[in-house]
């Protein structure tokens, strides 16, 4: 007879009435396991290793240590398990966060059961499930500023900046001299109100000028 994995599944969420809506939702799933459910990220953390979940689904606004550093530190202490967040919040410096810190999905609160198991199954086959409202969130952020204060040239040349190219690299790669380039990072730093290479690309990177 073949050995069926157990999923584990833990919950992290200090709000008693959403713990255990998201509880009925995992008992409901003959495929599921509940490990554990616990109010903060420091409860979830001591009981890692016994619980072994492979998926923690995550509030962010916690007591004590957010879901944010929470998932970090799950994802540094058992890097197989999978973090979805489920909050209130659909900012996108929230879901970046989020993202960045190691989650594998970010969904709503206000999720349905047939939403929610569908999405446990998404992650578990390599997906990324979230909302579609976060979705579009996160395909508009990979788009360039419109409005951006830099010329298509200077955009160019700060790419390839970013990107290691040395200033006569950029020239010939771009048919123009070495001075010009100079002078076109000269117009990008004072476009950025910046005074290095790193910070140009900083300040363009957080704007998505580039």
């Amino acid at each position: 007879m073949e050995m069926v994995e157990t999923l584990n599944i833990v919950i992290v969420e200090d709000n008693p009435e959403v713990r255990n809506i998201l509880c009925e939702y995992i008992n409901s799933s003959d495929e599921l396991f509940l490990a554990g459910a616990y109010s903060s990220c420091e409860e979830a953390l001591e009981n890692l290793k016994q619980d072994k979940p492979r998926i923690v689904l995550m509030d962010i606004d916690l007591p004590g240590m957010n879901g944010i550093e929470g998932t970090k530190k799950i994802k540094q202490l058992s890097p197989k398990t999978d973090v979805i967040i489920i909050a209130v919040f659909e900012n996108s410096e929230t879901v970046f966060s989020a993202l960045c810190a190691g989650a594998s999905g970010y969904l709503t609160k206000n999720i349905k059961r047939d939403e929610l198991l569908p999405s446990i199954d998404e992650c578990l086959k390599g997906g990324a499930p979230m909302s579609m409202k976060i979705a579009k969130m996160v395909v508009g952020s990979f788009k360039k500023n419109t409005n951006s204060p830099l010329t298509d040239r200077e955009t160019e040349i700060l790419s390839f900046l970013a990107n290691s190219k040395s200033y006569n690299t950029i020239g010939e790669l771009l048919f123009i001299s070495k001075d010009t380039v100079k002078y076109h990072i000269k117009n990008i730093y004072i476009k950025l109100q910046v005074d290095s290479k790193e910070a140009a690309i900083e300040v363009a990177n957080k704007e998505r000028f580039i």
